[in-house]
């Protein structure tokens, strides 16, 4: 599905979301997003991948709020994002094109990158992904509360998939 959205409600709905985020609400849809000016931010929702079990556990849902071209680093753009974790939500073994910087906005997730240890985040903490580097996983730590986080994504100016899925 794909929706047209004008580039001034698209950035006054950016401001909007990124501080209703930052009071502790969000929301998420499935599709791509193609806006006027060339901005087209794919949405992925991920499938878990936990072991057994894993398959009925809620997915991660993550909505691109904008993305903007860096003038003072050619060919590279900054996406920002909400990531929703509904209750006993996971996300398996992934990467990402660019550098992630991922700051909890509501609830404690639990992340792992590939050769580290599980590291819980609560509401105020942030982490980083260097490009490319493997996330083994992340969930949310609670099964009756959900979370949240705000990711900022500096890659290639396509603002193309925000996601990679790897196999386990």
């Amino acid at each position: 599905m794909i929706e047209d959205v004008s580039s001034r409600g698209l950035a006054l709905f950016g401001i909007a979301a990124i501080a209703a985020g930052l009071l502790g609400m969000a929301m998420h849809h499935n599709r791509a997003i193609n806006a006027p000016g060339g901005m087209d931010a794919h949405v992925h929702v991920m499938a878990a991948d936990a072991g057994e079990g894993a398959a009925a556990r809620p997915t991660t849902v993550v909505k691109p709020l904008s993305c903007e071209k860096l003038p003072n680093v050619p060919g590279h753009s900054i996406t920002t994002a909400l990531v929703e974790f509904p209750p006993n939500a996971y996300t398996p073994r992934h990467r990402h094109p660019g550098s992630v910087t991922a700051f909890v906005i509501k609830g404690a997730l639990r992340s792992q990158m590939e050769g580290g240890p599980a590291v819980a985040y609560t509401e105020g903490q942030t982490w980083f992904e260097a490009p490319g580097a493997i996330h083994a996983f992340a969930e949310n730590a609670s099964v009756t509360a959900p979370a949240e986080l705000l990711a900022i994504f500096v890659a290639e100016d396509d603002c193309g998939p925000l996601t990679i899925l790897l196999p386990d």
